[in-house]
């Protein structure tokens, strides 16, 4: 177990340490298949479009993911290390004990997905979706997340830690009690409800003065 600043604890992954090696391939991907103990390395999978496929206790490590939608997927002790997701769809995903490190996210739609127990560390997710998600005990650290949209989702217990979040869009989203206080924040998109207690550095008000409706005089 993980304790982070604000009281926050995240539950790692729980993955046995005799996984079987496995190769990707569309044979055994396609809706509602079901995928355990196992680990994918130095691989990649492409051209997949499935539905409610379920990985459990799996690593992947150093996988390409190329043209893939895997909608309603669901992940349970699950992490990517080193993988390169781009622009894959997990839209609507159930997504718990899992993290992301060092992984290529760019583009990624994870709208309407429900996390828990979740953690992206030095994540490069540039434009990724998260519209409508649902995130309880889930942390982004060292990471960058220019541009991408958080609208309208539900934060409990989320933190952001040296995270940049320049550009992103939060409009609908309570942030309430979250620190971002050393992430840089240029340009986010909120509205005044939406930051209403959020915590932030005496330098990083001026960014959320737009948003105030405060105008600084020189």
């Amino acid at each position: 177990m993980i304790e982070r600043k604000n009281n926050i604890k995240i539950l790692k992954p729980k993955i046995p340490s005799d996984l079987n090696e496995s190769d990707f391939s569309k044979e055994n991907i396609s809706d509602y298949s079901s995928i355990s103990t196992v680990v994918f390395k130095d691989d990649y999978l492409e051209d997949i479009e499935a539905k409610h496929v379920c990985f459990n206790e799996t690593l992947f490590k150093n996988v390409k993911f190329l043209n893939v939608s895997l909608r309603n997927i669901e992940l349970t002790d699950v992490r990517f290390e080193n993988c390169d997701l781009s622009n894959a769809i997990f839209g609507e995903a159930s997504i718990h004990r899992a993290e992301f490190v060092n992984c290529k996210l760019t583009g990624i739609n994870f709208n309407e997905a429900t996390f828990k127990n979740v953690i992206f560390d030095q994540c490069k997710g540039q434009y990724a979706l998260f519209r409508f998600s649902h995130c309880n005990q889930m942390m982004f650290s060292n990471s960058q997340l220019c541009f991408s949209d958080f609208q309208e989702s539900e934060f409990l217990k989320v933190e952001f830690s040296n995270t940049d979040i320049t550009q992103c869009q939060f409009f609908g989203t309570k942030l309430k009690g979250i620190d971002l206080s050393n992430c840089e924040i240029e340009g986010m998109g909120a509205s005044v409800e939406d930051v209403k207690e959020v915590i932030v550095s005496p330098a990083q008000v001026i960014s959320l003065a737009g948003l105030l409706g405060i105008i600084i005089k020189g």
